[in-house]
């Protein structure tokens, strides 16, 4: 069986062993991983996407008053709002990843703490790509689902996170701080965001179930759709 084309979005400028280890994690359970950027020609056909971690999103997106002095990328916003237009009314499996966790609850009209620093009081600062963050996942949920398991330790890599929930999502995790950290589409089979880095775990067996769900999600969408 061909395998399915899953699309991964990243920035012109990220790093290659970033992208390694987005294009391993499909790879090794059994999708065609194929980078999507800014410059690169947009495909024809996708059977999952991942939009990808990276820079903060423009707060104009969201309706934040202020930008805060953080890195953004405006074109990779322009072209992974376009993909998620394109492909979500296609049932196509999508899984957010930090940043891409984020879009896809701005896409669907959900808003951002733009700052967990500033807006929540005596948060500790947590930045590592180690599983040192607990999150607890809500039973029955698709992510539970998915991961196997009702709690997890994930590594933590951001500074926002999603504070209103767009239309048709429901928060399934939060890690001991109350922060959103999983989000999915009542709406869609496979709509999911978590706030986390499932890819860089690789020996993670929760976190690569979870990548595996996403690439079985792409054969179904291939058999049911061609």
């Amino acid at each position: 069986m061909p395998r399915p084309i899953i699309g991964i979005t990243t920035s012109d400028r990220k790093s290659r062993l970033a992208w390694w280890f987005d294009w391993f994690a499909v790879w090794r359970h059994g999708g065609r991983p194929v980078r999507l950027s800014p410059s690169r020609p947009r495909p024809d056909r996708l059977d999952g996407l991942i939009i990808g971690g990276g820079d903060d999103i423009q707060a104009h997106l969201y309706d934040a008053e202020v930008q805060l002095d953080v890195r953004v990328d405006p074109e990779r916003d322009e072209l992974e709002l376009a993909l998620l237009e394109r492909f979500i009314p296609q049932q196509t499996p999508v899984l957010g990843i930090c940043r891409g966790a984020q879009l896809l609850n701005i896409h669907l009209g959900g808003t951002l703490d733009p700052d967990i620093y500033t807006t929540h009081e005596g948060l500790k600062q947590r930045r590592t790509v180690l599983p040192r963050k607990t999150v607890d996942i809500v039973g029955d949920s698709k992510l539970h689902h998915f991961l196997g398991v009702t709690w997890c330790r994930v590594n933590s890599l951001h500074h926002q996170a999603v504070n209103r929930a767009g239309e048709g999502i429901d928060i399934v995790a939060r890690d001991r701080d109350g922060l959103v950290q999983g989000i999915e589409s009542r709406n869609h089979d496979f709509l999911i965001g978590v706030q986390w880095h499932p890819e860089w775990l690789l020996f993670n067996r929760p976190q690569q179930r979870l990548i595996n769900a996403l690439v079985r999600a792409a054969n179904r969408h291939v058999n049911k759709h061609g």
